[in-house]
């Protein structure tokens, strides 16, 4: 009972603090939740594991409303977007959204809104959504098919090894019902800091980012295990879907840090652009996994080279 009171607790002190900042859109019973700002060609952004759109709003969605149409959107049981259709919600099931339902269900949402071949930018966990769409739109062509990919570090092909407790004890079953509850009680908040610090090595985190972003939002039990568990099981697709790549012919462009030990560069995007030729990659020197912040400019002109691509 003291466990799933302070869970509570916390949970409704989160949501207080860091309410929705978009509107809804219903998608099969699904509500997605999303920001759009700005006018002219249609840009989505999708962002990273245990965050939420929040991560756009804080600097880069303003610095590009001038000369797109931006859409952030929450990823399926992050923020305040609801699970995907069909998903076992239960404390104790071992399922999650992989890469090509998150894609379809954001398209899903795209199309609803009435957005038109958007440039689909994603960061760490959304650049194997960013890729995941690209390669549904191969098979199932809509209105909302992305005209171009850019990723920044994103997540894009197999790693050796394994993620380690955290993910394989939190995604399990016993985790969904006993550790994850306990830790969105009882973690301290410092503990969030100092992952985001993690995250931003070695670049430091920006003045009001950690205020701004709502991290806390992503201990609440629900997403808490919803994050962990998309994490956890994402490697079987993305074995898949990298089997598709040599299919993609779309301008895709690539932003990704030396230093990035989150996702890291040889890993994945450089060995990415030996499979697409349409990739290009934008190595940046000393930069860790949040190439967005350490370099906006960079960032903006990545997209603006996906644009003339198109």
């Amino acid at each position: 009972m003291l466990t799933s009171g302070c869970a509570r607790f916390r949970t409704d002190r989160a949501e207080d603090d860091y309410p929705p900042i978009g509107e809804f859109v219903d998608v099969d019973g699904t509500q997605v939740h999303y920001l759009t700002k700005g006018t002219g060609p249609d840009l989505v952004l999708i962002h990273g594991a245990g965050g939420n759109l929040r991560e756009f709003t804080f600097d880069l969605m303003d610095r590009l409303t001038g000369r797109y149409r931006v859409t952030a959107f929450d990823r399926p049981g992050l923020g305040y977007t609801g699970r995907a259709p069909g998903i076992d919600t239960h404390p104790t099931a071992t399922v999650a959204e992989t890469p090509l339902q998150q894609a379809q269900l954001l398209r899903s949402a795209s199309a609803a809104l009435g957005l038109e071949a958007p440039i689909v930018v994603g960061h760490s966990f959304g650049g194997i959504v960013g890729y995941a769409w690209a390669v549904l739109d191969m098979d199932d062509p809509s209105p909302s098919s992305a005209s171009a990919v850019v990723s920044l570090a994103g997540v894009a092909l197999p790693w050796p090894g394994g993620l380690g407790a955290y993910y394989t004890v939190n995604a399990s079953a016993f985790g969904g019902a006993v550790t994850v509850p306990f830790l969105s009680a009882f973690v301290p908040e410092s503990v969030v800091t100092d992952r985001i610090t993690a995250t931003f090595k070695p670049q430091p985190v920006p003045e009001g980012y950690t205020e701004h972003i709502g991290a806390r939002l992503t201990l609440r039990p629900d997403t808490f295990r919803a994050n962990t568990r998309q994490v956890a099981y994402l490697r079987p697709h993305v074995v898949e879907l990298s089997k598709r790549y040599p299919e993609l012919t779309l301008p895709i462009e690539i932003l990704h840090g030396t230093d990035d030990t989150t996702v890291p560069i040889d890993i994945h995007s450089e060995r990415l652009v030996k499979i697409i030729p349409s990739a290009n990659l934008t190595v940046m020197q000393g930069v860790g996994h949040m190439p967005h912040h350490a370099d906006p400019q960079t960032t903006i002109a990545a997209i603006d080279r996906a644009f003339a691509r198109r």
